[in-house]
């Protein structure tokens, strides 16, 4: 079988063959057949919407030390911050005045953030603004803490399983860490009730096309609301600081498989891609994504929030962010559109 009529059973049946899926990853001349069918696809679920989501970054303390990022526990050199309760509900009060009805509070595991102030944090967003969905993305938490913030008010959860495979994680990843335990919150989560994300880097050293086929079928069990993929971009104060970064064309080839395997997911087309390609974004939603993340955390932090290197958009002041995304979207025949943007993936 040929790669065409490959991509056209996944497009019609929404389901793959880990076989399949390598033949296509190891073979991927097809990209622009495969963008076509992914774009496709996303027009007739989503039509040209893109849904915009306000990412507060509110520490850059991490218990971690994982090998790829920049905000690494063992970094000596990271210039560490956090934000306060105030400093975030005045991220979300911009926001709202420019549209925002998501907001993401994004951080590093910080013991810092107990869970009695996480939970008074998430009833203060939901008390001032309750027509606005929150997103918490803050890591590896259990259960009674996953549920605490559920009940606070909390809508969605993102946590990358970063790699589906327990061998390459362990690559990735102390000892203290597991891909078992990282699977396991994603099911807890589902559990709750929370809308769901998860994903990986595209292009993390020792990655293969055997583990990313991987990754794309557990993404398909877990059957989540949200995947946020990026292509690894290495950071120079890692272990893997010389490793070789991900490429723009794999992560949107591998964009263009997750619609094609789970149509009515919500895709981010991320800042990562920004960072590789001057389009990457775009490039990304024609590929088969319908979110972008522009930023409101505050300009004073920004470039400190850096998980990999040369991060863009570190300067900008919110509207700046919000109304650049705006243009380079409409550049391109897609509108941004100011509302919660709920998953069809129910």
């Amino acid at each position: 079988m040929n790669i065409k009529e490959i991509i056209d059973r996944i497009s019609s049946t929404h389901m793959a063959e880990k076989k399949d899926i390598i033949a296509i990853i190891e073979n991927n001349s097809n990209d622009e057949y495969l963008f076509e069918s992914a774009d496709n696809i996303r027009k007739q679920i989503y039509g040209k919407d893109v849904y915009i989501r306000g990412l507060i970054e509110l520490s850059n303390y991490c218990k971690n030390n994982c090998l790829y990022c920049g905000i690494r526990k063992s970094n000596s050199n990271a210039k560490r911050y956090r934000l306060s309760e105030e400093d975030i509900l005045s991220c979300c009060g911009t926001g709202y005045e420019l549209g925002f009805r998501t907001f993401v509070l994004q951080g590093g595991e910080d013991g810092f953030y107990t869970d009695e102030k996480l939970v008074h944090i998430i009833s203060r967003i939901k008390e001032l603004y309750p027509d606005c969905a929150l997103t918490l993305s803050i890591g590896e938490k259990s259960r009674e803490s996953y549920q605490a913030y559920y009940d606070a008010g909390a809508d969605r959860y993102l946590l990358r399983h970063e790699t589906a495979n327990a061998a390459h994680y362990a690559k990735l990843h102390p000892a203290s860490l597991s891909a078992a335990n990282r699977q396991q919150c994603l099911w807890d989560l589902k559990d709750i009730g929370y809308q769901v994300g998860t994903g990986f880097m595209v292009g993390s050293p020792h990655q293969t096309a055997e583990h990313l086929a991987e990754d794309l079928l557990f993404i398909k069990k877990l059957n989540p609301h949200m995947i946020g993929i990026g292509p690894f971009i290495p950071h120079h104060d890692t272990p893997f600081a010389d490793e070789k970064a991900g490429t723009l064309e794999l992560t949107l080839f591998m964009l263009g498989l997750l619609r094609l395997m789970l149509p009515k997911v919500l895709l981010p087309a991320t800042t990562a891609l920004g960072t590789i390609h001057p389009k990457g974004r775009e490039l990304g939603i024609q590929a088969g994504a319908n979110v972008v993340m522009p930023n409101l955390s505050p300009v004073s932090v920004r470039k400190d929030y850096s998980l990999y290197d040369n991060k863009i958009c570190t300067g900008d002041e919110a509207a700046e962010c919000r109304f650049c995304l705006e243009r380079r979207m409409q550049s391109i025949g897609y509108n941004i559109v100011a509302s919660r943007g709920d998953s069809l993936n129910i």
